[in-house]
C-alpha cells in the first residue's frame, strides 16, 4: 500500500497554475502583480514532476484568471496547466498558448524607444524560436528574451 501526501494543500476557490518551469513562479507572481490583490497565495518551488523533472506551482485563492491572463503567463510557462477551482472542484481548465502580442504589461528596455518619451501603450509581438520566447517591441522593433523584460510602472 502506497501512502501519498499532498505537498501543497487544496484551495476552495481560485486558480491553480501548475507545471511552471522551476524557478519561474516568483517571477510570474511579481510580473503579474498577484500580491496586489491581497489574496492568499500558496507557492510550491522545485516540486517533483514527471513531465519537467522539477516544477513550480502557484495557487491563488479567490482569484479567477481569464483566458487572456493565462495566455500572457504562457510567455513564461508555455506548458502550464491552469485550473479554475470552485468548492474544491476544478470547474474549468484553461489551455495555455502563446499570445501573438501582449500590450500594457511590460516596458521596452530600449531607452531610445518612443515609449519612454511619449505616453503610449507598450506593445510586443511574441515569437517562439525553438524553446526560446522572444518579445519584439512594436515601435522600435528591438527583440528581447522573456527573462530580460520588466513590468512597466505605468500599468
Amino acid at each position: 500500500m502506497t501512502n501519498k501526501t499532498l505537498s501543497v494543500s487544496a484551495i476552495n476557490n481560485g486558480t491553480v497554475i501548475d507545471h511552471i518551469p522551476s524557478g519561474y513562479a516568483l517571477r510570474i507572481i511579481h510580473l503579474f502583480r498577484f500580491l496586489h490583490d491581497k489574496n492568499k497565495i500558496t507557492v510550491g518551488l522545485n516540486l517533483p514532476s514527471k513531465r519537467l523533472g522539477l516544477k513550480d506551482l502557484i495557487k491563488i485563492e479567490n482569484r479567477m484568471l481569464t483566458d487572456l491572463e493565462a495566455s500572457e503567463i504562457a510567455i513564461f510557462a508555455p506548458e502550464a496547466t491552469i485550473n479554475i477551482v470552485n468548492d474544491f472542484e476544478v470547474i474549468k481548465k484553461i489551455e495555455t498558448k502563446l499570445p501573438t502580442n501582449i500590450a500594457n504589461i511590460f516596458h521596452c528596455l530600449n531607452t531610445k524607444c518612443i515609449t519612454h518619451k511619449e505616453q503610449t501603450e507598450s506593445v510586443f509581438y511574441v515569437k517562439e524560436q525553438g524553446k526560446q520566447v522572444k518579445l519584439i517591441c512594436h515601435y522600435c522593433e528591438k527583440s528581447f528574451e522573456r527573462d530580460q523584460i520588466k513590468r512597466s510602472a505605468r500599468y
